[in-house]
């Protein structure tokens, strides 16, 4: 993942507070259609999909659902200030993370990757919008980023995902990443009227957390140094390390 933003950038809610108040809340269940057999998953970065639905990802696959992974970058700008990799080579082991991302969930996915640049995203959304209005023409539903994220990478992606569903006519369901550090419960700016529970088993929530931590480069310091520290230290992984996770529609 790469950051973005003062609100991102700020100290974040902690996770036990959305421990004690999503229990409470009341909304309904987000059931995959049966009718479904091909989805588009869509990614500003690599680890987003995980992040934010890779429970969501294991229980379409095992479904027998095909995942066309939509990879609009390759994550070469999380960390712009290392004296470690290069961005060619933070590119080059993101992308091998993710397939082993992929492989933890038991999701086999047809990936298309972008190749557009991080951090770059807002200045390319109309050529962003045509790809990937190309990318879900054939599929039954879209999973993006939300476009409220606070990352401008990931508003781009989710408001361009929402633009080629409805010329698609296909449903897109977003996720939220970056939203659970700076947001609080009940919090005003996100739409959780529109909010879905997926619940997970405990075997998706394994597959879960077996999958984000093959982010290597982004769960770890690549060096010492202030530009190479962990872009997702604890306290921002706990947020991901739930037995739901949930999607606004």
């Amino acid at each position: 993942m790469s950051t973005g933003g003062d609100r991102i950038a700020a100290p974040g809610t902690e996770e036990a507070d959305w421990a004690a108040w999503l229990p409470g809340t009341d909304w309904p269940v987000w059931t995959p259609d049966p009718a479904w057999s091909r989805v588009a998953v869509c990614a500003a970065h690599p680890d987003d999909e995980v992040l934010g639905a890779g429970g969501a990802l294991a229980r379409l696959a095992a479904a027998g659902v095909q995942l066309d992974l939509v990879a609009v970058t390759d994550g070469e700008g999380s960390h712009p200030g290392s004296t470690v990799l290069t961005p060619a080579e933070l590119a080059y082991a993101r992308v091998a993370e993710t397939e082993h991302a992929l492989a933890a969930l038991g999701v086999s996915a047809r990936v298309v990757r972008l190749g557009l640049p991080d951090s770059g995203l807002a200045a390319r959304e109309a050529e962003l919008t045509r790809r990937l209005a190309d990318a879900v023409a054939r599929c039954d539903a879209v999973l993006a980023p939300w476009s409220g994220d606070a990352h401008p990478d990931h508003e781009a992606v989710g408001r361009a995902a929402l633009t080629a569903g409805r010329t698609a006519g296909v449903p897109v369901w977003q996720y939220p990443v970056w939203a659970w550090h700076w947001a609080t419960p009940g919090d005003p700016r996100v739409p959780w009227h529109t909010a879905h529970r997926v619940p997970l088993s405990p075997r998706e929530q394994a597959a879960k957390r077996a999958a984000v931590a093959c982010f290597l480069t982004q769960v770890r310091a690549l060096g010492p140094g202030a530009g190479d520290r962990a872009v997702l230290p604890p306290d921002v992984l706990a947020h991901f390390d739930r037995d739901s996770e949930v999607l606004f529609r």
